[in-house]
């Protein structure tokens, strides 16, 4: 790390080269999304937090996802929106690398909770009898540290990769934030390395864990085609969907992002890729967990009727 940082000190992430009207444009809208995510997530955990019937594994699991979108949402758009007002600014090396490091641990975190939230969701619809037990609050707890755990081991892997590349310019990052590939560009010696463990890992943490999130879809839908009451398929369905949706979402964004081929524009499409995966996502999710989940709409109502009578 010491010939990294005599060589190269700070990195400048180049952004959106817009030109000052847009970038101003840009600056504004962001600002409102960024706003409305740390609100929405909020929001959530609020809600969660407050009513006792959402005190439950599937509701402990969907308030670590909003504090991942949270987490998301404060590593990457308060640098990106200095840079929108002010671009060209530096950021340091430990800075980036450590942007770097916060960044793939919440990547792969909510990609993991979104697995464990999958098998939540099999074990309540598939078997419902057995959901106190096999999704027990000691269950629970031990899979989202699991989760926290794992991200945070790849993340070190990944980081620990990169300082023992040399890097001795240029020192522009073609990005908004510092991400993992626009950063290895920038290093004076062979990556390959770096790229072979990034694909695997996008291997292991995207394309194993949607084949186990489809496989208990699969399975949770056979289920709720057999339940007689339509309230109870209902039900079944508007809470299962929402998670469709963030996995929908969340996954196929990934995917494209790591394992799709490069084309011609790949740096271009990369930026506007991350900006829907690691920004678009997070504003997203409180309003699909709020707009398509009863549980959730009947807690707001709850809390709302509650202050209309102090």
């Amino acid at each position: 790390m010491e010939k990294n940082q005599t060589m190269v000190t700070e990195f400048i992430l180049l952004g959106f080269c817009l030109g000052p009207r847009m970038n101003l444009l840009l600056f504004g809208l962001f600002f409102l999304f960024y706003i409305f995510t740390l609100l929405g997530n909020g929001f959530i955990l609020g809600l969660i937090s407050l009513d006792s019937r959402l005190h439950t594994p599937m509701y402990f699991f969907l308030s670590h996802l909003a504090i991942v979108d949270m987490a998301y949402a404060c590593n990457t758009v308060p640098q990106m929106l200095v840079n929108l007002l002010s671009p060209a600014r530096p950021i340091s090396f430990a800075g980036c690398i450590t942007q770097t490091f916060l960044f793939l641990t919440f990547a792969v975190t909510e990609c993991l909770l979104l697995v464990v939230m999958s098998y939540d969701r099999y074990v309540a619809i598939c078997h419902p009898l057995r959901y106190s037990v096999l999704v027990s609050w000691r269950v629970g707890i031990s899979l989202v540290v699991a989760s926290w755990a794992c991200a945070s081991f790849l993340a070190l892997v990944h980081v620990g990769l990169i300082l023992r590349l040399p890097f001795c310019g240029p020192h522009e990052i073609n990005h908004f934030f510092c991400e993992i590939l626009p950063v290895l560009k920038l290093a004076c010696a062979d990556t390959r390395l770096d790229e072979a463990v990034i694909f695997a890992a996008s291997v292991l943490v995207l394309v194993g864990p949607l084949g186990l999130v489809l496989l208990s879809y699969t399975r949770i839908l056979a289920a709720i085609l057999r339940i007689q009451s339509g309230e109870g398929r209902g039900k079944a369905f508007s809470t299962c969907s929402s998670h469709l949706c963030v996995v929908g979402l969340f996954f196929g964004s990934a995917i494209v992002a790591y394992m799709a081929p490069k084309s011609r524009h790949h740096e271009e499409q990369q930026k506007i890729l991350f900006l829907f995966y690691s920004f678009f996502n997070p504003m997203l999710n409180p309003l699909i967990y709020s707009l398509r989940n009863a549980e959730v709409k009947g807690a707001l109502r709850r809390a709302l009727f509650k202050e209309s009578h102090f």
